[in-house]
């Protein structure tokens, strides 16, 4: 399996099998959401490094990831809508269809890519990961206070 390399992620020093790298900044201060976001970090940089594939693997381990990241973000977005009723957050509709499009556009990519459609698996994982972290940094960011109110009152 041969990987190809970003050049400007190599003259800065950077991990060229890494497209995103945990920050505290992304932290919501919820265990458990937190660490169900940084295992996102992880498929999103397993699906990065499965689009560095040069050889006729790339379509399979490609597909393979992108299940598993499939999933992964479903039951991440059900954890936290159940969390979110149940504290009553305000914005909760809002926050469902942000997940909902996310969701949508994955599966169209998806679609589009076995149907043979143009597809740039390398493009794709890139607005992924800024889809996904635009979604922790803004919007996750805007419930983390309601939702670690409501379980500092539940203890």
């Amino acid at each position: 399996m041969k990987a190809k390399f970003d050049p400007i992620t190599m003259a800065i020093g950077g991990d060229p099998l890494t497209l995103v790298t945990w920050s505290e900044s992304y932290s919501v201060g919820i265990e458990q959401i937190d660490n169900q976001h940084k295992e996102l970090v992880n498929l999103t940089n397993e699906l990065y490094r499965a689009c560095l594939v040069k050889d006729d693997t790339l379509d399979a381990v490609f597909k393979e990831v992108m299940s598993r990241m499939v999933e992964y973000v479903q039951f991440h977005f059900s954890t936290e809508v159940e969390l979110l009723e149940m504290s009553s957050f305000p914005d909760l509709q809002n926050h469902k269809k942000q997940h909902e499009q996310l969701i949508f556009n994955i599966l169209e990519a998806v679609r589009e890519h076995k149907e043979g459609k143009k597809f740039v698996p390398n493009n794709f994982v890139r607005s992924l990961k800024d889809w996904i972290f635009g979604h922790i940094a803004i919007y996750d960011q805007a419930y983390a206070s309601h939702l670690k109110h409501y379980l500092d009152t539940k203890r």
